[in-house]
């Protein structure tokens, strides 16, 4: 298990990485984030390091998810959670 926290202006935001990850990943997002990762590898790659505005999306929801892992508390959707800060 990893745990860390990031400042994302100027609000502290845990993470957390278990095994759990993909299952929590699965049920909220209906999707498979082994798939949704690649996807972002692929694009990156493709993109000359860079992502489409599609791309994006996953990397919200993956850090959506490790937040939700780390604290239960944080709001129940991801427009509610990206809401609270001013940009991500």
């Amino acid at each position: 298990m990893i745990e860390k926290t990031v400042t994302v202006n100027d609000k502290e935001v845990k993470f957390k990485s278990s095994a759990t990850i993909p299952r929590l990943y699965r049920i909220k997002f209906k999707r498979d984030i082994f798939k949704d990762l690649a996807k972002l590898e692929k694009s990156f790659k493709v993109n000359e390091q860079s992502f489409e505005i599609e791309d994006l999306e996953i990397f919200e929801n993956v850090a959506c998810i490790m937040a939700y892992h780390a604290d239960k508390t944080i709001p129940p959707t991801i427009d509610e959670w990206l809401d609270e800060f001013d940009r991500f």
